[in-house]
């Protein structure tokens, strides 16, 4: 639910200001790869209505976003091209690797999710080095970030609970890939908990 909360933010953010300053179109590049990757399943199988719902939320907002930063008139025109530099192509090829050699079982849609799995633990990356280069923080942008760091951090929590009651606990490519997720929120997490203490405005060291 906090990664939904993160994707309102952002929307929010985008359609009220007219502005996509502070964004990273290379890590929204990589959540829109994430989630097409993650839920080709669509077309294969299906859940509950609120699961098929739910994906196509994901993804449909995922593209709105990279839309918006790419070829809305107004928005376009604010987005960071000269601090979002971060080569976002080295994630995609590296996750892939890693999709096709660690995975659970040799199916095309588990080596998809692998790869969605390893990708998604690593897509926050050119956001945060954004963040780090511009210093300061807007409300917004500062939320957004939170709120997709608290999501990840919640399903460590889910996890360990999971381990405890299940007798045959499972998917420790997400355990891992989570904990590496968390530990690049780690930073930013300190200096928002810092900001929030002292009610100031969100900096990062550059």
């Amino acid at each position: 639910m906090t990664h939904l909360i993160s994707i309102l933010v952002l929307l929010l953010k985008i359609y009220a200001t007219k502005s996509c300053s502070g964004i990273s179109l290379k890590t929204q590049e990589l959540y829109a790869i994430v989630f097409l990757a993650r839920y080709l399943d669509l077309f294969t199988d299906f859940i509950s209505v609120y699961n098929t719902l739910m994906k196509l939320v994901f993804i449909g907002s995922s593209l709105a976003i990279v839309w918006c930063m790419r070829f809305h008139r107004t928005a376009k025109r604010s987005y960071d091209r000269e601090l979002d530099t971060f080569r976002h192509y080295f994630l995609v090829g590296a996750s892939l690797l890693l999709g096709l050699l660690i995975h659970e079982k040799f199916l095309f849609q588990e080596i998809l999710w692998a790869f969605s799995i390893y990708l998604e633990a690593v897509a926050i990356l050119p956001q945060l080095v954004l963040l780090q280069r511009s210093g300061n923080v807007d409300n917004l942008t500062g939320q957004y970030v939170f709120f997709l760091g608290a999501y990840r951090g919640f399903y460590i929590l889910n996890w360990i609970y999971r381990y405890f009651t299940e007798a045959h606990f499972g998917r420790w490519i997400s355990v891992v890939s989570g904990l590496v997720q968390t530990a690049l929120y780690a930073d930013f997490f300190y200096y928002y908990f810092i900001s929030w203490k002292n009610n100031a405005k969100l900096k990062l060291p550059s």
